[in-house]
């Protein structure tokens, strides 16, 4: 073949590569959309210590929270009192696994402020539940992955006692989400007349500002079980 046709096949791959190449860089590069908001950078909320975190309404964490370095773990070993973010978030995606003892109950709540004696009663709960034996598990409305007493989970996906369970949390505005391992369980929206309705048929009547908060904190519940922790990040979500 002639060398000017052989050098010009060359070029004209070599044109195409770097085209694909730059195709591929620039769908990379492109800001990815969760809930229809543009998502930022994931932010490791463990990352090789807890200085992300502090007890709800005082300035340290208390020492019934435990954080293995070694294996990324925060377990809670005994009564001390809920955690919060010391940063506030509005719209994000929220993810960590969490592993429960036999009979555990706990939480993760979001947008929480600290204008309540405890953090319950402001900020909603991603329900986390031993549903074999726990007795919130013979209850939709209070088993793992439920918006705590308000929405109920499509069906429960838990894995057995011991093993690890992926939540993830999608706050956008007043759209909300709840997955677990993988599966996306339910979805409801804040602040609506259906919201209001909901939260009056509930204990959480009784605090007014119950999940009225556009932005707070993220929190984990200390219920009297053990219950530990891994994998925490976070990415701020903007429209």
């Amino acid at each position: 073949m002639d060398p000017l046709r052989i050098g010009a096949r060359l070029t004209a791959a070599a044109l195409l590569i770097t085209a694909v190449s730059a195709c591929a860089t620039a769908q990379v590069s492109k800001p990815e959309t969760v809930a229809g908001a543009k998502a930022g950078p994931w932010v490791n909320l463990l990352d090789g210590s807890t200085k992300a975190w502090r007890g709800y309404g005082v300035d340290s964490m208390p020492s019934a929270w435990q954080f293995d370095p070694t294996t990324g773990v925060l377990t809670r070993t005994r009564f001390g009192g809920d955690i919060i973010t010391r940063a506030q978030y509005a719209d994000f995606e929220l993810e960590l696994e969490w592993q429960i003892r036999r009979g555990g109950n706990s939480g993760i709540f979001y947008r929480a402020t600290e204008g309540t004696k405890v953090i319950y009663e402001n900020a909603p709960e991603m329900q986390i539940l031993d549903n074999a034996v726990h007795n919130d598990g013979k209850n939709t409305l209070t088993s793992a992955g439920a918006n705590y007493a308000l929405d109920a989970p499509v069906r429960d996906v838990t894995r057995p006692v011991g093993e690890w369970n992926k939540a993830r949390i999608v706050a956008v505005g007043p759209h909300v989400e709840h997955w677990l391992n993988d599966v996306k369980l339910l979805e409801y929206r804040l602040w609506t007349p259906e919201w209001t309705a909901k939260v009056a048929k509930t204990k959480f009547n009784q605090w007014p500002s119950y999940g009225l908060a556009k932005r707070g904190h993220i929190g984990l519940q200390e219920h009297g079980d053990v219950i530990a922790f891994r994998n925490i990040r976070i990415r701020e979500l903007t429209k």
